[in-house]
């Protein structure tokens, strides 16, 4: 397969680092996002960057140094997400604001900046990160889902406008997971979550590499608009 430029938002967490560890171990080049906490790399062919992604202008300006150095964008994972957990009533504006900033707006705003490099060389992949949280629901995430439940929709109409463009649009409804945000729930809700789960444990994130390294190949070339559940039989 031709390797593939891929920018990767929230390369500096839990799953991120898994993705992006497989994905250049398969010789693609990366370009790894991260906000708080900095990435290094001595690799030549991965560029990090960060970027407030709550800020149009800086996301604009992450996508135009990227393409200075790399030419083009084949494939955006949008992997970045954010859990403020609050029951509906007790949950701020603010909160709200910032979780529809990240888990939402940006993916937006990314998509849009990416397409029309994508566009001049006839290729793209977008890949939306969601949960198993915005098909369901859980107490406490009314902003979470809502937010991933929003992702789902903009993956619908994005992949029917890019489509004619040989850019595919596709999101991956995550279940639950050893690793990433699972690691903010108390033990004996963990307990409770993976009685919940049909196969009796939690995701490995190298399964979810494995997905998104078939979803960017030419064999995954008529597969666009889906959510594709990965949750252990969690909902289907």
């Amino acid at each position: 397969m031709e390797k593939k430029v891929i920018l990767i938002t929230g390369a500096s967490g839990a799953l991120g680092k898994q993705i992006a560890a497989y994905l250049e171990s398969q010789g693609h080049a990366l370009i790894l996002h991260y906000f708080q906490h900095p990435i290094r790399s001595e690799n030549p062919n991965v560029m990090t960057i960060a970027c407030d992604l709550r800020i149009p202008s800086e996301m604009e300006e992450m996508i135009n140094q990227v393409i200075l150095r790399f030419g083009r964008i084949d494939v955006l994972i949008n992997n970045a997400g954010i859990s403020k957990s609050n029951v509906a009533w007790k949950t701020t504006a603010e909160a709200w604001r910032q979780t529809m900033q990240i888990n939402l707006d940006a993916p937006f705003f990314l998509s849009q900046a990416v397409i029309p490099s994508m566009r001049a060389h006839a290729f793209g992949r977008i890949i939306n990160i969601t949960s198993v949280v915005a098909q369901t629901g859980f107490v406490g995430t009314s902003a979470y889902a809502a937010s991933k439940a929003g992702l789902i929709g903009l993956t619908k109409t994005l992949s029917k406008e890019v489509a004619k463009f040989h850019i595919a649009v596709n999101a991956i409804a995550l279940g639950y997971f050893n690793t990433g945000m699972i690691e903010d729930v108390p033990a004996e809700v963990q307990t409770k979550l993976l009685e919940q789960v049909p196969v009796n444990q939690l995701g490995d994130p190298l399964l979810l590499a494995k997905m998104i390294d078939f979803l960017i190949s030419p064999e995954a070339d008529f597969i666009t608009g889906q959510t594709l559940n990965l949750n252990g039989g969690l909902y289907s």
